[in-house]
């Protein structure tokens, strides 16, 4: 699916939580503000759901029937970076707010809440989502980019970013600097760089080079 496919997909609000009559209640309103909703009774229900490419996030209950909603958020915080967490409850304390919104969740809400407030977060997460799947389709492009180098051009990358001169890679490579320069300027072009410094944010973004990079030179 394309991109821009993707980008009309209405964005899921995924709900957790074990009460039916709030799961039904979050069902319409997130209905009636234009998204998508998704309600499970219980972690293991929404763990079995297969990933979504679309903007989403998770509203969760922190008392579940298994699984409870800190547990939920740290099995799933490092690998859904694009889901976004909600908390509600109606017996939330101070620790455990503070516990989930170290974790990275958006917002803690105490039952029962305003619906704006609610809204609001809602509002607030798609749009982190959103950031994080664009962000995730960029560095898939550039990581492909990357692997339409040749295996020399690769090799240029590399010592471009580390700060070497055309003539110093060349010795490197033992190859000449009129060949440095044909490959330099292919693998700049494959990889959309138009400055060294371009090409540096790249290296540092697919993990080829460091994020305090020693690069000393703006040559072409």
């Amino acid at each position: 699916m394309s991109a821009a496919a993707k980008s009309q997909q209405k964005p899921i609000v995924f709900v957790v939580d074990d009460d039916i009559s709030v799961r039904e209640s979050l069902e319409l309103l997130i209905t009636f503000a234009g998204w998508q909703p998704e309600t499970f009774a219980s972690a293991a229900q929404f763990l079995a759901r297969p990933r979504t490419a679309t903007a989403n996030c998770l509203v969760l209950d922190v008392s579940l029937p298994d699984l409870n909603g800190l547990e939920l958020q740290k099995l799933i915080a490092s690998e859904r970076t694009d889901m976004p967490i909600i908390f509600i409850t109606g017996h939330g304390d101070v620790p455990m707010t503070v516990q989930a919104m170290k974790a990275g969740a958006v917002e803690f809400l105490t039952k029962p809440f305003d619906d704006e407030v609610l809204l609001n977060a809602i509002r607030h997460a798609l749009k982190r989502s959103m950031a994080v799947l664009d962000d995730q389709a960029e560095v898939t492009a550039l990581r492909s980019s990357y692997e339409s180098l040749t295996h020399r051009e690769q090799e240029v990358l590399q010592l471009v970013v580390a700060g070497m001169l055309n003539k110093q890679i060349g010795l490197k490579l033992r190859i000449s600097e009129i060949t440095v320069k044909a490959h330099r300027g292919k693998m700049m072009q494959k990889m959309k760089a138009d400055s060294v410094a371009d090409l540096v944010k790249t290296a540092v973004r697919l993990g080829l080079a460091p994020a305090k990079n020693p690069w000393r030179t703006t040559e072409r």
